[in-house]
């Protein structure tokens, strides 16, 4: 199932077989595998290969017999892996930017902060000071 919930592909009472999808949409994929009791009992064996991104095609199968088919379909292998490192950068990237905006945003929080703490530190120790000094004034120390 995609991330919205449309059906990709369903199979009954099925022994073996392939099955490959594009994913069109981003998010979570569901698969689901479920086997009904057996009788007699019975082990079962699920091979899963999943694949995605560059890994996904299996260019093997689509190389030809000419020897220069076989150059292109390495060629194209080699773009879509050069097309996937470009948009794996360009994705770090982004983020770098992001991470750099939040620390500035931080670092300017923070900084308000310090000042903030100051001038509370500042008043209490005034206040510490004025009253310490009316009191040692009542008890005529001073």
């Amino acid at each position: 199932m995609s991330p919205q919930g449309t059906m990709l592909h369903e199979a009954d009472n099925t022994e073996s077989g392939q099955f490959s999808f594009t994913a069109s949409e981003t998010g979570s994929y569901l698969a689901c595998i479920t086997a009904v009791d057996h009788k007699p009992e019975t082990t079962l064996t699920i091979d899963l290969d999943w694949r995605s991104g560059v890994h996904s095609q299996d260019w093997s199968k689509v190389v030809k017999k000419s020897q220069v088919e076989m150059m292109e379909s390495s060629v194209k292998s080699l773009l879509d892996t050069i097309v996937s490192i470009h948009e794996e950068m360009y994705y770090l990237h982004e983020r770098g930017e992001e991470m750099h905006e939040l620390n500035r945003s931080t670092n300017s929080k923070m900084a308000l902060l310090s000042f903030l703490s100051l001038g509370i530190c500042l008043s209490v120790a005034g206040f510490q000071f004025w009253h310490l000094k009316t009191f040692f004034e009542k008890k005529k120390l001073i």
